[in-house]
């Protein structure tokens, strides 16, 4: 198949996924034409089968603010048109699924499919502004097929939007060939030259994420366990959290380590992975620690409770509850046995359920019964 991916380049879970699956995809021989503002971050490498268009954006003094929603549209109509694609898979629906929209107004009869997959904040926040709901819900429900990554953000979506249309689940996925844990004993030396146990959190550092009860977390078990933490990422929160480290007088404790596009060593060398998120459609940095045998420690919100086993591959505690998730934390670092057990369910989980091979059948599956006119689930 030619299949067109539109999505955001950045670091964030959306443009993740679509830069995996697109490479994926690739790989089994189908053409993949990336269509976007900039080259999406885990596109790293050579690929015969992976051509990648950028969406140009004119600058004309009447508009005060780019508008990249037409300029997507137009990027989409040339694409499909010189390269007849098949398919156009747009991950986040605004302004994806909308400039998708505009293209096959466009194209007519003769243009791709478009299969719009739904990944968290595009339904839970964004989508809910009043500026904003009525071409979302239009959107989607123009699409020839709609996916989304967990149930909670498929009944999310019915509910907010009252759609009457079929979502399939298709939830993320990792390559576990590739996330599985490695030796990082280099790293661990560098952290913990004392032997500490390591912690890890890995985010774009907003206040959905909640990376102060992180830090609030690592300063309870640090009282009772010698331990370090590893805070990856960069973004908004990420001075307050700095200063809450020092009030809290754990700040020479805590690693700061900004992006980091090479994510295996870093989660192979950490003990426990935090997650004690506001929101979250499904948790693909907690999935990627659990594909390198690193246990999680998460809150009981949205996709967690579908990705996260409690008691067996981590512990699930109510947003806010610090001292719930630091006495979990405390619990699996000081019992040798009991942390064996969960790091094996945690990488036998992932490879089970969650491995991309199974996960990009699917959506191989998905694609040819949406060319067959059909936007229904996947079996």
């Amino acid at each position: 198949m030619n299949i067109g991916i539109s999505c955001y380049p950045t670091y964030g879970g959306s443009g993740v996924v679509a830069a995996e699956l697109g490479k994926a995809l690739a790989e089994r021989g189908h053409r993949i034409h990336f269509i976007s503002y900039a080259m999406p971050i885990r596109l790293d490498g050579f690929s015969d089968n992976i051509i990648y268009h950028e969406v140009e954006i004119a600058s004309y003094p009447l508009f005060d603010f780019p508008l990249y929603t037409p300029a997507l549209a137009s990027k989409i109509v040339e694409v499909a048109r010189f390269e007849k694609l098949d398919i156009l898979h747009a991950h986040y629906a605004i302004p994806h699924a909308t400039s998708a929209y505009l293209a096959k107004q466009i194209l007519g009869p003769d243009g791709p499919r478009i299969v719009t997959t739904l990944h968290g904040t595009d339904i839970t926040l964004v989508g809910l502004e009043p500026s904003y709901l009525p071409v979302m819900k239009f959107s989607i429900e123009q699409s020839d097929g709609v996916t989304a990554v967990s149930r909670f953000l498929k009944e999310k979506t019915l509910t907010n939007y009252h759609i009457e249309k079929e979502i399939q689940v298709i939830p993320n996925f990792v390559d576990t060939r590739k996330y599985v844990r490695t030796d990082a004993s280099r790293i661990r030396e560098t952290i913990a030259p004392g032997g500490e146990k390591v912690l890890i959190h890995v985010s774009n550092f907003r206040g959905v994420k909640r990376v102060g009860d992180v830090v609030r977390i690592f300063e309870r078990v640090h009282q009772k366990i010698p331990s370090k933490l590893m805070l990856v990422g960069d973004g908004p929160d990420r001075s307050n959290c700095e200063q809450l480290a020092r009030d809290l007088g754990v700040f020479g404790e805590i690693k700061f380590l900004g992006k980091q596009s090479e994510l295996i060593a870093l989660l192979s060398a950490a003990d426990l992975f935090l997650i004690p998120s506001q929101s979250e459609s499904f948790g693909l940095s907690a999935l990627e620690a659990m594909a390198c045998g690193t246990p999680v420690i998460a809150s009981s919100v949205g996709g967690l409770p579908e990705l996260v086993q409690h008691g067996a591959t981590g512990y699930i505690a109510e947003i806010g509850d610090i001292d719930r998730m630091a006495r979990y934390s405390i619990d699996l670092l000081t019992n040798d046995q009991k942390y064996r057990m969960f790091s094996l369910a945690a990488r036998n989980r992932a490879v089970e359920l969650f491995d991309s091979r199974g996960i990009v059948d699917r959506y191989e599956r998905y694609y040819e019964q949406v060319l067959a006119g059909k936007g229904v689930p996947a079996k």
